[in-house]
């Protein structure tokens, strides 16, 4: 039975499904022009000097890594409390996860776990995780970690929609790392993007995202062009397509008033759920020169899992970001058990967190059944 009120509904604006057809009409349906435009308007709107588009946030991530040319087996730092794709990214881009833990506030490292972690093994890079949407302090990790911030990819699949500063992430950053799965902020089913300031290190991604080919089909067939190709790097298959690409560039436009609708769902749950004995809500103190993007409202709760199971009989759908992974089996295989025993707030937070509804089409009368459902979830437990 599917729930009255879900986890997450995507949004879709006008005019996608006949971009689509337009794009289907062109014959053209691999990597094509409307990534190239699509790279160039997401640019614009995050304020970027360039924009890889790819496959996913976690090619992103491994394509990043793998554009660092680190040594083989280089320690990375990345927070537990993390989604597993961003810790297979690092194992696949050959080198080492070390596992940080996290600020109870934030639930993000801080530069305390930060600098911990790092006087354990000397990191050769980091990937932070902007959890929910909250966008990390990345200059003060990287300083606490002792890496330069070219060292540093960022995880920003939770946003976009967030700034620190005035500054919308990923306008500054060497990597920053975008997802547009169909849950997040702004959905196109799969994709993701490389933002960077760097020209070079968008070249490299770029060639890489094709398996290392110095040229795709696009500018292999343009006229004029040569079916010549070098691989001077040894790449992925993760290029987005002019289909997902023209999904995109619609759904661009709708971006802001979309997260507009999520601050005011944000603020609505504030007020409702303020006082409701036995929740923690998101938190307010490190907001200051803070946008969050709010892809999550995380609340914590005893008994996490039987308040989840309650809330979905009552018809809301719910969730949990994330299992952190520490206490996931393959990792502590790979990692061992003294890497993962270390991560004391992360495995109590982890425990509490719960995921409410949050998207767009999210009605009052939607808001006042979760947030009915949660406080009488949480009364048979006072």
């Amino acid at each position: 039975m599917s729930s009255a009120v879900p986890f997450c509904v995507p949004p879709l604006t006008d005019g996608v499904p006949e971009a689509v057809t337009k794009v289907l009409d062109g014959r053209w349906f691999t990597t094509g022009p409307d990534t190239a435009a699509f790279e160039q308007e997401f640019a614009d709107l995050i304020g970027a000097a360039h924009v890889v588009a790819v496959s996913s946030c976690t090619s992103a991530l491994e394509l990043s890594l793998r554009a660092m040319d680190l040594p083989p087996q280089s320690p990375v730092l990345t927070p537990s409390l993390t989604f597993c794709g961003a810790i297979n990214a690092i194992l696949h881009a050959g080198h080492r996860p070390v596992l940080v833990d996290i600020d109870e506030e934030t639930l993000v490292p801080s530069p305390e776990t930060v600098a911990a972690a790092a006087a354990r093994v000397k990191p050769a890079a980091m990937v932070t995780q902007n959890q929910a949407g909250y966008p990390v302090d990345v200059p003060a990790l990287a300083e606490a970690a002792g890496l330069d911030r070219s060292r540093v990819v960022e995880d920003t699949a939770h946003g976009p929609g967030a700034a620190r500063g005035g500054a919308p992430v990923g306008s500054a950053s060497q990597a920053a790392c975008f997802s547009f799965y169909a849950t997040k902020n702004m959905p196109i089913g799969e994709g993701g993007a490389v933002a960077t300031r760097d020209e070079e290190f968008a070249d490299r991604v770029r060639a890489m995202r094709l398996h290392g080919m110095s040229k795709d089909s696009w500018r292999r067939y343009l006229p004029g062009g040569s079916w010549r190709y070098d691989v001077k790097a040894i790449g992925l298959k993760a290029n987005m397509t002019d289909v997902q690409a023209t999904i995109g560039r619609a759904q661009i436009r709708s971006l802001p008033g979309w997260q507009k609708a999520r601050e005011e769902l944000v603020a609505r749950y504030d007020e409702a759920l303020a006082g409701v004995p036995g929740v923690v809500l998101p938190q307010r103190r490190s907001l200051d020169g803070v946008t969050h993007a709010w892809h999550l409202y995380q609340v914590r709760v005893p008994d996490r899992d039987a308040v989840g199971d309650e809330m979905r009989e009552a018809g809301v759908g719910t969730s949990v970001h994330f299992i952190p992974a520490n206490q996931l089996s393959a990792y502590r295989q790979l990692l061992g058990e003294e890497e993962c025993g270390a991560l004391p707030v992360t495995d109590r937070v982890a425990e509490e967190l719960l995921s409410l509804p949050l998207y767009p089409g999210l009605t009052a009368d939607d808001q006042d059944r979760v947030v009915t459902a949660l406080t009488e979830a949480l009364r048979t437990r006072a």
